[in-house]
């Protein structure tokens, strides 16, 4: 790790009780990385929301922001490697100092950007322009949204958020995302509460006819992605009382033919001091690539990297339930 990058840990994290390993469930099978077509980086723990179910723990009290040196290092490994996709995430990327700088230099090597945004940071002050800084860069954005009715999405994650997500919405069609032959603009459902999602293509359905009947919405594309027992749902999930009922249900559901499709496969993950990790999720439990590898954005090294074993806990029965889960949604039909 270069001098200047300070890592900030916040003790030990706390893994689900599972009635059965995750190892065990895959049987045999070592879990590999297949390529590394995707640079996920995770710039941070600042965020305008504080969501119920959010992985990252992020909020507005959060100080955790990415420096300009590890945008540097990220922007040389796409560079230098010809990795295809960036996708940005957080907390809200936004908000930190080098976001469009960070988004610019990467459009100007090529790589496509996908920004994980959650529609409600564009009210912040200073952020009104985003829809046209998003098209001008066309950039692909991915958006939450709990549900297409208040209740369900406020509760999730607050009063109000519903109504300024509609009106952020509006905005990226009138700039042309999510319309046909248009930018690109996706939406994220992920249930309220310890559910597994409904099928991607029914729900799909139903959030493009009821966001265009009750507020004129367009979008493409709709990713169920199942909450992952870890972070603030996790002690959400303890509270409840339903953490074993959770956990039961994800390992009954477990889908052989979601494996080869698993995100941790095609990507690997960046934080916001450098360091890597095999997805988002793995990197929020503090767990490190294997042993003998490059750990951090700084001594990236694609071919020890890109057939790497990937390191597994049982919060992965998240990804690998009924139809699997991934940020680009089910994974298996």
């Amino acid at each position: 790790m270069q001098a200047g990058v300070q890592i900030e840990r916040k003790g030990a994290r706390t893994f689900p009780r599972s009635p059965i390993s995750f190892q065990e469930k895959l049987g045999p099978v070592e879990l590999r990385s297949l390529a590394i077509e995707t640079l996920q980086v995770n710039v941070g723990k600042l965020c305008n929301q504080a969501c119920k179910h959010c992985h990252v723990d992020a909020s507005p009290t959060r100080t955790e922001i990415m420096p300009r040196e590890v945008v540097d290092a990220c922007l040389q490994a796409l560079h230098e490697f010809n990795i295809p996709t960036l996708d940005i995430t957080g907390g809200a990327p936004e908000l930190i100092p080098d976001f469009r700088y960070f988004v610019t230099e990467a459009r100007a090597i090529r790589a496509n950007v996908i920004v994980r945004h959650n529609l409600t940071v564009m009210h912040e002050e200073g952020q009104e322009e985003l829809p046209q800084f998003f098209a001008e860069n066309r950039v692909e954005v991915v958006s939450s949204l709990p549900y297409f009715n208040a209740a369900k999405t406020d509760s999730q994650r607050g009063t109000g958020v519903f109504d300024k997500s509609i009106e952020a919405l509006r905005r990226l069609n009138d700039v042309g995302f999510g319309l046909e032959n248009g930018l690109t603009l996706n939406l994220v459902y992920n249930p309220v509460g310890a559910f597994l999602p409904p099928d991607q293509a029914s729900i799909e359905g139903d959030f493009k006819r009821e966001l265009m009947a009750r507020y004129g919405i367009s979008f493409n594309s709709l990713f169920t992605i199942t909450n992952m027992p870890i972070a603030r749902f996790l002690d959400w999930l303890r509270r409840s009382g339903n953490e074993t009922h959770y956990m039961s249900k994800l390992v009954n559901a477990f889908n052989p033919a979601t494996v080869d499709g698993l995100m941790c496969r095609n990507l690997i993950s960046v934080d916001w001091t450098g360091r890597l990790s095999d997805c988002d999720f793995n990197q929020m439990l503090d767990m490190p690539l294997a042993d003998g590898l490059p750990q951090t954005i700084f001594d990236f090294k694609l071919e020890r990297l890109s057939e790497r074993r990937i390191v597994t806990a049982d919060h992965c029965f998240g990804c690998t339930a009924g139809a699997g889960s991934s940020c680009g949604g089910a994974v298996a039909g």
